[in-house]
């Protein structure tokens, strides 16, 4: 365990005014979010296109780190340097995906648990020497009547807590993501009342199996209504609520908070960021960690087509400085007005 090369990453990933691009998508989801733009999900479509995004001039001004695929991390640029180098050499740090996703929790309401622990030690090692400076775990709590349950909380808190040990002794900084789904018709009351539920059993677990509080990067979901809930939360009430959750739960050692869009159109998770970054006195550094909040514009504007490289790097480009802006409380809807 390097301590020194983990406090070095982990600032890094949250340095003032930018963010983590999570690029991370299976095939499987690949393939449902090119679908909508009408590309074949092939291994050579997909890396061109993960490679527009690296590839995008002046990103690095925003985005810190990517998160990767299995797949991505192996694979290389136009001009031959794997993408891992090709990142670094922008001083973008290469994060990569652990987890080997969800599976059923038994005699349970259809609530999951993350698996991936299975010779996770030996796959670390590996992304080390392939250039992975952090990881990422997803565990996914689902709000519904009952649920989620203690077992569910517990089961999904002990994973990410044994996964942040085991990266840690790799001298891989762990990202950890305890997301709570925006699907259902649940209240911002209820929202808030799982959000810490799932937030104070993940830190228990922490504890429990001795990781680095200072080597830990939290990425978590924002306190909002269920995509269903007849009443939507506004941008203070959401950024209010938020805060209020992760000051009586995180501690104030880790280095920094990531936010995850969940599903929020682009605009709203650059709103909801902006309002909470702008608050006073916080005590670690707020930034974001999207994926379709960042790059479904670029998705749009591409289509496959050689010729909508340049279109959709200027998108992609525009999100991630929006959300650079909205880290440091500095984003206006001007700015997006003015830009439409």
């Amino acid at each position: 365990m390097d301590k020194a090369l983990l406090s070095k990453t982990a600032a890094a990933m949250v340095a003032h005014g930018k963010g983590i691009l999570a690029a991370d998508e299976s095939s499987g989801t690949c393939e449902t979010r090119f679908k909508t733009v009408n590309v074949e999900c092939t291994e050579e479509n997909r890396r061109t296109y993960r490679g527009l995004l690296f590839g995008t001039p002046g990103v690095e001004q925003f985005v810190s780190g990517v998160i990767l695929f299995d797949e991505t991390l192996r694979q290389k640029a136009d001009d031959g340097t794997p993408f891992p180098q090709y990142l670094a050499k922008k001083g973008i740090i290469p994060g990569i995906k652990v987890d080997k996703g969800l599976v059923d929790i038994p005699f349970s309401q259809g609530e999951k648990v993350t698996e991936g622990l299975d010779g996770l030690s030996k796959r670390l090692a590996e992304y080390f020497q392939l250039g992975a400076r952090f990881a990422k775990w997803r565990a996914v709590l689902t709000i519904g009547e009952a649920i989620p349950s203690h077992t569910c909380l517990y089961a999904n808190a002990h994973a990410l807590a044994r996964y942040a040990a085991a990266c840690q002794v790799a001298s891989i900084v762990p990202m950890i993501e305890p997301e709570v789904l925006l699907t259902g018709n649940h209240t911002v009351e209820r929202c808030e009342e799982v959000t810490e539920a799932g937030l104070r059993a993940t830190y228990a677990a922490m504890a429990a199996h001795n990781v680095s509080l200072e080597h830990v990067i939290l990425k978590t979901s924002m306190v909002v209504s269920g995509k269903d809930c007849p009443r939507q939360a506004g941008v203070d009430e959401v950024a209010e609520r938020t805060m209020r959750v992760l000051k009586r739960t995180v501690p104030a050692a880790l280095p920094g908070v990531v936010f995850l869009s969940g599903g929020q159109s682009d605009v709203a998770a650059t709103a909801h960021l902006n309002a909470m970054a702008a608050m006073k006195n916080l005590p670690w550094p707020l930034t974001f960690s999207y994926s379709r909040a960042l790059q479904n514009p670029a998705l749009a504007a591409w289509r496959g087509q050689a010729a909508n490289v340049g279109a959709a790097q200027a998108a992609f480009h525009h999100r991630a400085r929006m959300n650079g802006l909205a880290s440091q409380g500095k984003w206006k809807d001007a700015l997006e007005k003015q830009a439409a």
